[in-house]
C-alpha cells in the first residue's frame, strides 16, 4: 500500500554513504523535508532529477528544508555518484528495500525486479507526509513547482 498524505513516514532503515544505518523519522525530526525516490544511478533523468535539486537547492534551504534522495543503489555506488554530480544534498541507500517497500514503490525495470519507482514526498516536522507525488512511468519527473508550494504551505502551518 502506497504512503499518502496524512500518513506518519514509515519506520524505515536506510543507509548513509558512510554505510551507516538511519531511521527516516530521525532524519526529519522537527523540520520540513523532502523525500525523492529515484530508481537508479547514472542513468539519464535521474541524473536530470537529481541535477535539477541540486540547482534550485536554496529554494528548498530557504524553507528550511532538508533534501534526501534514495534509491536501491549501495552506499559506495551513491557517494560516487554524489561526487560526481556536486550534490551538497545527502543521498541515501536502500540497498535492503525496507524504505521502498514500506513506501509502497517496488518495481521492475526491463525485467528486472527491486527498484524504487520514482516519487517525491514533503513530510512535516512533525513526521507526518504532507505532499506525495509518484511517477507514472519511469522517466517522469516530479513536479518541482508543486512540490516547493506544498513545502510552503507546510512551513506556514497549513496542509497543502
Amino acid at each position: 500500500m502506497r504512503i499518502r498524505p496524512g500518513d506518519p513516514l514509515p519506520e524505515a532503515t536506510v543507509y548513509t554513504q558512510e554505510a551507516l544505518p538511519q531511521r527516516l523519522p530521525e532524519l526529519l525530526a522537527g523540520r520540513p523535508g523532502v523525500l525523492l525516490f529515484f530508481p537508479a544511478a547514472h542513468t539519464r533523468v535521474c541524473e536530470k532529477e537529481l541535477c535539477t535539486v541540486r540547482d534550485g537547492l536554496a529554494a528548498y534551504n530557504q524553507l528550511g528544508a532538508q533534501v534526501y534522495a534514495i534509491s536501491v543503489d549501495t552506499p559506495w555506488t551513491l557517494a560516487a555518484y554524489a561526487r560526481s554530480l556536486g550534490l551538497s544534498f545527502p543521498l541515501l541507500s536502500d540497498y535492503n528495500r525496507e524504505a521502498t517497500r514500506a513506501f509502497g514503490l517496488e518495481i521492475s525495470l526491463k525485467g528486472l525486479p527491486g527498484f524504487a519507482q520514482r516519487a517525491a514526498y514533503v513530510v512535516t516536522p512533525e513526521g507526518r507526509v504532507a505532499w506525495a507525488w509518484v511517477a507514472e512511468v519511469p522517466a517522469q519527473e516530479p513536479p518541482y513547482e508543486e512540490l516547493l508550494s506544498a513545502l510552503r504551505a507546510v512551513q506556514a502551518g497549513a496542509s497543502p
